[in-house]
């Protein structure tokens, strides 16, 4: 562990001593503060990059995007306390920073998690990519056929480089070969969404559902659909379907908060819904916990604005969700 730490002291080091001036100004610190973050959220979305969700549900992948934040966590904790430290007493302070071991459950631990964490949300691609990956495989969510794997591959290529209408092309050639693939299904109805044609992704959506009635994907996305087409019923009665699959999904409690707070304007459900989509992100380690914040600080300023702040606060306190 002493290894370790020295390696990481020579690390943080650098940041100081490359500097010409013998004292920091407040700008330089706040620039080193800001690269700081930057390449240690990096060497985080590598690791997320490299992860392999395949079959995996979001619950296992979400895990590993934790593993990936948790890692760098000591490193980030040393480089910020160096540069609050100051260069002149960095020898001084250094076994006071490196006896500091952090607890995950501590508020420092936390404020380090999550500062990396929104960092990676708003510029870290592959970290949403593995999250809204496919679901654990079903009897008939993947082919048996190998013509059929083939061009379903070839989709997934085009996919990835947005090329959605090309994509589109390979899928349904894999549906030709094998009638009953419903992952093939699933991104044909995404490719649609994508391209803005939503009543053609219903469909899709839909023809999936028949093969699955239970696919994730398919009832997830058709939701999101049917909010695009102002069909909000349906779009809360697909989560509500979802749910009774899958009851520890933060999606669905998500989905239908956002649904009553961004479209029928109702806080007050939208509030506990959200709640709860936040309590579960919150056990799962998910970085979408972030999209739940910002949405329960929406609906916190649309309440304080008619005069139901008590009731705002009453809805997080029955949902055991503290406020600083």
């Amino acid at each position: 562990m002493k290894k370790i730490y020295i390696l990481l002291f020579f690390s943080c080091s650098q940041l100081f001593y490359s500097q010409q001036s013998d004292k920091l100004d407040d700008a330089t610190i706040e620039a080193l503060r800001n690269n700081l973050l930057k390449n240690t959220s990096e060497k985080s979305c590598k690791c997320i990059d490299s992860i392999d969700t395949n079959y995996k549900h979001k619950k296992e992948i979400s895990s590993e995007i934790n593993l990936c934040i948790d890692k760098e966590i000591d490193f980030y904790q040393l480089a910020k306390k160096l540069l609050e430290i100051g260069k002149d007493t960095i020898t001084e302070n250094i076994t006071i920073v490196i006896n500091n071991n952090l607890n995950k459950d501590s508020k420092e631990y936390k404020e380090y998690y999550y500062t990396i964490e929104k960092y990676l949300m708003d510029n870290c691609g592959a970290i949403k990519e593995k999250i809204s990956s496919n679901e654990l495989q079903n009897e008939k969510s993947v082919s048996n056929k190998r013509e059929s794997l083939i061009q379903y591959d070839l989709g997934i290529a085009e996919s990835k480089k947005e090329n959605y209408e090309e994509a589109i092309k390979y899928y349904k050639k894999a549906i030709e070969i094998d009638p009953n693939f419903a992952f093939a299904y699933d991104n044909i109805g995404i490719s649609y969404r994508k391209l803005g044609d939503y009543n053609k992704a219903i469909i899709y959506y839909k023809k999936s559902l028949k093969i699955d009635p239970n696919g994730i994907t398919p009832l997830q996305n058709i939701a999101v659909v049917y909010q695009y087409t102002k069909e909000f019923e349906k779009a809360i009665k697909a989560y509500e379907k979802l749910s009774k699959i899958e009851p520890e999904n933060p999606e669905v409690f998500y989905g239908i908060g956002h649904v009553y707070v961004s479209y029928l304007k109702e806080y007050e459900k939208g509030l506990v819904y959200m709640c709860k989509a936040y309590n579960i992100y919150v056990s799962q380690n998910s970085p979408y916990r972030s999209d739940a914040e910002t949405l329960i600080q929406l609906i916190y300023s649309e309440m304080d604005k008619a005069g139901k702040k008590d009731k705002f606060f009453e809805i997080l306190e029955k949902n055991n969700i503290k406020t600083n």
